[in-house]
């Protein structure tokens, strides 16, 4: 029996969405649903356990759209403000509990966190219906239930960022990276363990902090996955085109998108 297990990606776009502001192109005008792209997120369910991964500028309108009401914890990748700016939206999750909501993120990011919401993390911050966070660092797989989610560091711009391994028994172990320009060996061995692996790929030229098309095709392709999906796309790219265009295993994912074990 499968297990029941789901990842939805809440959004697929870049740092400043599709359609971009005040563009004309294609991609911006299209009518294809596919081609409109939130910021870059996804949640995972596993059994009753509910893990969000970053809380991006777009957290409200990705929750109403896909339902989601519960979140037992949030995982981050990095400190980047497309990746953590919604940090408010979180109260929505903190209504109903009693305890504090566990956050995990790497140093750098949970610094950043402090910073920029020093409020939620202030001593004096005792109201229900607040953000209460429980921080933690990550410095190794995390365990929530059955789910075992292990990080893995890339490279991406001067941030300490990482993605993750999602891994229950039962379904397929999906990676989910993304924002890179390079993968670390270290971090290339660990998804060796992976079925599925969904990484950033953000146009077809090359950028200094975020992978292209090609360079996305190739940690595929090194992983050894037997699928591959594409996020964090800019508005070169539209959604038909660039999918007839891949490999066969390798798909171009959209807001709404669901992965099922």
């Amino acid at each position: 029996m499968a297990a029941d297990f789901e990842l939805t990606f809440l959004g697929t776009g870049t740092s400043i969405g599709v359609p971009v502001i005040g563009c004309k192109c294609r991609v911006c005008t299209s009518e294809d649903p596919r081609n409109k792209r939130t910021r870059s997120s996804i949640h995972v369910r596993a059994g009753d356990f509910s893990v969000l991964v970053d809380s991006g500028p777009d957290l409200r309108e990705q929750a109403l759209r896909e339902d989601l009401t519960k979140v037992d914890a949030v995982v981050y990748t990095h400190s980047h403000v497309d990746h953590v700016v919604g940090f408010d939206e979180l109260r929505a999750f903190c209504w109903h509990r009693e305890d504090p909501l566990p956050l995990h993120a790497t140093s750098d990011c949970m610094a950043t966190l402090k910073t920029m919401f020093g409020w939620a993390f202030s001593e004096e911050n005792v109201f229900k219906g607040y953000i209460r966070p429980d921080p933690h660092i990550i410095d190794g797989p995390i365990t929530f239930g059955h789910l075992t989610v292990t990080p893995l560091p890339v490279e991406h711009a001067k941030a300490e960022t990482v993605g993750f391994l999602f891994e229950t028994p039962g379904a397929p172990a999906t990676a989910y990276i993304p924002d890179a320009k390079r993968v670390p060996p270290e971090t290339i061995a660990i998804l060796k363990r992976a079925d599925i692996l969904i990484i950033d790929a953000l146009r077809s030229l090359p950028h200094p902090t975020h992978m292209s098309t090609e360079e996305a095709l190739a940690v595929i392709a090194e992983s050894g996955v037997s699928r591959g999906y594409l996020t964090h796309l800019g508005h070169e790219n539209d959604h038909h085109e660039l999918e007839a265009s891949l490999p066969h295993h390798v798909r171009v994912a959209y807001d709404g998108l669901k992965i099922r074990g």
